[in-house]
């Protein structure tokens, strides 16, 4: 499916139809049978097979936009699901034999591709692609793939009646800022009963998806899946066992520190017990903040904020749109922030790479927490912008461990700046104090997702209450004092709504890495100066994937470690601002 403003390049013609492989085949076919008889030849059938692959991922991104867009589009789904099952599984076989070729031309051309030279993780990922493929692995993908469009449809579909009126599941949160604690415990006991109604549902899809993935991962010679996901994620710089000392930190550092901030809250809020439905609300008994009313003012302040920010940032979101479009990227778009009915949940930033332009999906839904969503997104979409014009495809792009360093640092240098949506000090302190709390505390439970992670593929033949058990064990390790009383089976199934674990299995270590980096990003901006920050934040994007991670933390001027000695002194470091910020 061409873009409307699709580009012609040398190779790929821009009415190219990458839903249909018969239109495909043919320029793959081209790239497989091209004499290449030098460093330079092969160097523009490098670029080429790159235009193809952003051709491919450019249709593939877009019918997964039209799909999550509005869930209840039975075309939008037959069209994904078609794409899905009848181009993907005809592309990978050839994709191995491409990946092949490309490792053959390399060896015997000399390509530069040793550590330091300009094809060397090009030519590593590559390697370790050709490694991975297996032709059996490709229907067990495919299904998987379909099965995590399933779970995008059965949590699109999660409304619940409230307050008089039908309700989605994000505009569902804003109850848990009210004051009023008896309407924030039906709120939220009325989202959980809406969760647990589709609990044997997602139990279900999960328990298919975890046999296929072991299945996938013995297939390509792996004891199980973790190894597997390590390997396919391109995790070269880091083992499990430094997941492991990540996780130690947590349990160590940030779970007392949380659970001393929680027992103030819970001493503030007057209660004898900190449940569920009490971690939202202002503590002294203040109204929700409420900084937007819709998507298109969400952007024009969040324009404002980058401009105030670095006047480099402001022209980068304010070329993405007005916040007003409904209608997903079928018009050309850029943005879709509102939260609706039948859209799928959570918030993400696509690349339409034939367009070399970024897409932002979101639920704003007038939070607090939609600003900082759409702040992270935004830190997402100028990476993508200022990467996109390396020759090759491959290199606009990286691993998630500083793609995420580029959103998360967002949220915190945009602090400064946050009068734009809270004139009165006293909300923007507010506001201020909880972005420091949710830096902070998301950081458990990334340890406690990833250390599910390893416990469900360490043990791929579990039961649904042999992984409830361990869920709970490791809540009673990473939670954060939370009464759980006659909330058993609520607090046994949180762990679905995330939806990493379904669609992208051991993608969220990744975000602990990048809070950490972007932990750095943000002292450097109050220790040395914004401007100083902004320039090395946009150095180590502008390499987009031309690097190894560690060098990538090192242009932008970050060390790359996540241990304890790294998370105390950061965690230390955002004490010390929270002290100076009222309660």
């Amino acid at each position: 499916m061409a873009s409307l403003t699709a580009k012609q390049t040398r190779f790929v013609p821009a009415d190219l139809d990458c839903t249909a492989w018969d239109r495909v085949e043919p320029l793959v076919e081209a790239l497989l049978t091209r004499p290449v008889c030098t460093v330079g030849e092969l160097e523009d059938w490098l670029i080429d097979r790159g235009e193809l692959d952003a051709a491919l991922s450019h249709a593939g991104s877009m019918l997964h936009i039209n799909m999550t867009c509005d869930t209840e589009d039975a075309e939008a789904q037959v069209a994904y699901s078609r794409f899905v099952e009848t181009v993907i599984p005809r592309l990978r076989p050839r994709a191995f034999e491409l990946d092949r070729r490309q490792i053959e031309l390399g060896d015997r051309l000399g390509l530069a591709a040793g550590p330091g030279e300009r094809y060397h993780v090009l030519t590593r990922n590559v390697r370790v692609e050709a490694g991975l493929y297996r032709a059996e692995n490709v229907p067990l993908q495919t299904e998987l793939s379909l099965l995590s469009q399933k779970y995008d449809q059965i949590i699109g579909a999660m409304n619940v009646t409230f307050d008089g009126a039908e309700k989605t599941l994000p505009q569902m949160s804003k109850y848990q800022e009210v004051t009023d604690r008896g309407l924030r415990e039906a709120a939220w006991r009325a989202v959980a009963t809406r969760r647990l109604a589709d609990r044997g549902a997602l139990d279900g899809i999960f328990d298919t998806m975890v046999g296929l993935r072991h299945k996938v991962a013995v297939n390509a010679g792996f004891a199980g899946y973790s190894g597997y996901a390590f390997r396919e994620k391109r995790r070269f710089d880091y083992t499990e066992k430094d997941c492991r000392a990540f996780h130690e930190a947590c349990e160590r550092v940030v779970v007392p520190m949380m659970r001393r901030v929680n027992a103030e809250r819970k001493s503030l809020l007057g209660v004898d017990r900190l449940r569920p439905w009490d971690l939202a609300v202002d503590v002294r008994g203040r109204g929700p903040l409420r900084p937007f009313v819709d998507g298109r003012e969400l952007q024009a302040k969040s324009v404002e904020v980058m401009r105030r920010l670095d006047p480099r940032l402001g022209t980068m979101l304010a070329s993405m749109g007005d916040g007003s479009n409904t209608r997903g990227a079928k018009t050309g778009e850029s943005l879709d922030l509102d939260s609706r009915k039948g859209k799928a949940p959570g918030g993400y930033q696509a690349m339409l790479d034939r367009e070399r332009r970024p897409f932002i999906f979101m639920n704003a839904a007038g939070l607090s927490a939609d600003v900082v969503t759409m702040f992270h997104e935004a830190g997402h979409a100028f990476h993508a912008m200022v990467s996109k014009d390396d020759d090759l495809h491959a290199y606009r792009s990286t691993t998630e461990e500083f793609c995420e360093v580029a959103s998360m640092s967002m949220e915190l240098l945009t602090l400064p700046h946050l009068d734009v949506f809270y004139p009165d000090a006293g909300e923007r302190a507010r506001a201020t104090r909880q972005q420091f709390l949710r830096t902070v505390s998301i950081l458990p439970w990334i340890a406690q997702i990833d250390a599910f992670q390893f416990w469900i593929y360490s043990n791929p033949s579990h039961t649904r209450e042999e992984r409830t058990a361990a869920w709970v064990e490791l809540d009673e390790r990473f939670g954060t004092g939370v009464d759980w009383t006659g909330l058993e089976a609520e607090r046994g199934s949180m762990w679905h709504r995330q939806l990493h674990l379904f669609s992208v299995p051991f993608y969220y270590i990744e975000y602990g890495i990048a809070q950490l980096g972007a932990l750095q990003v943000w002292m450097k901006s109050v220790e040395g100066s914004p401007r100083e920050a902004v320039d090395l934040y946009l150095r180590g994007l502008r390499l987009g994937g031309t690097k190894p991670l560690p060098e990538l933390f090192g242009a932008a001027g970050l060390t790359f470690d996540f241990g304890p000695a790294t998370v105390s002194r950061l965690v230390e470091r955002v004490e010390r601002e929270l002290s100076t910020l009222p309660a």
